[in-house]
């Protein structure tokens, strides 16, 4: 069998728009949507630098229908850079891309390879002995096990096979064409390239089953670096590498204070938590969320006057590394017991607030009264997972840090 190696990638999502982001900032916000195609494009030069035989795709081109033909002229121009190198590249649709879903289109190269969504379908590479099969997906929603219908296996040549899924299940991921890895290795296969989750994972070496995760974070939910795979296949023996691509990232800083800290020592406490973010960044925007917790008898003060204390420790940021923007101050504190009462001093509303704790009715009405404001947001927000940025679980919490802010007699 020919020596070769190919880039595995997913789950570009070029074209997301960082609806909450821009919420906030609508600079930062630009900076992570040139970061969504700025990370492909330097996938696209690695793979040129690299020489690699093919470049696969394994679903979520595109993060939904176009409003114009600017992300499909811009996806043309980088494929077209790889058919002039030589590289042809094999790619299936998923859930965000699914042929119901993007109704706009622009001609692609003829490098480009896209399999089918109705069946199974494989192309063959005859000088390098290589298969792939796979299938994309004809609907957004994908509930069957697409992977038991594909084909067998090209044999003595190598099989890879190509399938946008959640297999057994990943939160947060809504499940798509499930499967289990027994069903990957009934197919006997090589090598699987998957798609759909964000986070990389090598599910199984038996055959060897990855996600390479994708190009760049879009939320505080896909943290840390991200990229694809490149995968190299010598003598039979498959090797395989992470491609760090990704332009700006999100990150997270857990910080305890304690009844002793005054607001120097706090925001002392939070340069020192961020620096080593800071050393790890390499010149890309970074959005941090900060969570602050521990008791405090400034917890009152803090919480009524949250945003003062956004900007403090935003500034605080901002004296470790320019580019790093606080993208939430989540705040879970809690005041000494002595400080939490009412306004004649007869209800320990800590004590209440405890005794509600996880009370399932709470959170069903947190939930209707979250959907009730999904309806009412601009551009299309209310149509997220967390349209308010945050689960049903830290919308409580933060309302009940305000409650016993108030108990307090703060703000």
């Amino acid at each position: 069998m020919p020596s070769f190696s190919f880039i595995h990638a997913a789950d570009l999502h070029l074209g997301s728009p960082f609806q909450g982001l821009a919420l906030k900032d609508a600079a930062v916000a630009a900076v992570f949507v040139e970061a969504s195609r700025k990370a492909f494009s330097t996938l696209v030069e690695l793979a040129i630098e690299k020489r690699v035989d093919f470049f696969v795709i394994a679903g979520d081109v595109y993060d939904g229908d176009w409003k114009d033909n600017k992300i499909g002229l811009f996806f043309n121009r980088e494929m077209a850079r790889l058919e002039r190198a030589g590289i042809p590249v094999y790619l299936l649709r998923g859930n965000h891309d699914a042929a119901s879903v993007i109704t706009k289109t622009i001609t692609l190269p003829a490098n480009v390879h896209e399999f089918p969504t109705g069946k199974p379908g494989s192309f063959k590479l005859d000088a390098l002995q290589v298969a792939l099969h796979g299938q994309g997906f004809a609907e957004r929603s994908a509930n069957d096990n697409l992977a038991l219908t594909y084909p067998a296996p090209v044999s003595g040549w190598f099989n890879i096979g190509i399938l946008h899924t959640s297999l057994t299940g990943r939160e947060p991921h809504a499940p798509y064409a499930p499967c289990s890895v027994d069903d990957l290795r009934s197919r006997g296969y090589d090598y699987w390239a998957l798609g759909h989750v964000h986070d990389y994972e090598v599910v199984a070496r038996d055959p060897l089953v990855i996600f390479p995760g994708n190009l760049q974070g879009r939320n505080i939910r896909e943290r840390g670096a991200k990229g694809a795979v490149l995968v190299t296949v010598e003598d039979g023996r498959i090797e395989h590498e992470r491609l760090i691509v990704d332009e700006a990232r999100f990150a997270q800083v857990d910080i305890v204070i304690g009844p002793e800290d005054d607001q120097t020592a706090i925001l002392r406490g939070v340069e020192q938590a961020v620096q080593p973010v800071a050393d790890d960044m390499a010149g890309r925007m970074t959005a941090l969320r900060i969570r602050l917790s521990g008791v405090t008898p400034l917890h009152g003060t803090i919480v009524a006057n949250r945003q003062q204390w956004r900007d403090e420790v935003e500034a605080a940021c901002h004296r470790v590394h320019e580019d790093i923007w606080l993208e939430k101050l989540e705040l879970r504190l809690e005041p000494p017991p002595a400080q939490v009462r009412d306004s004649d001093g007869a209800l320990d509303l800590r004590q209440l607030l405890a005794e509600h704790a996880g009370d399932a009715d709470i959170a069903v009405e947190a939930g209707r009264l979250v959907d009730e404001i999904a309806v009412r947001l601009p551009g299309g927000l209310g149509a997220a997972a967390q349209p308010l940025d945050d689960d049903v679980g830290a919308l409580i919490e933060e309302a009940r840090q305000l409650l016993l802010a108030r108990g307090q007699g703060a703000g």
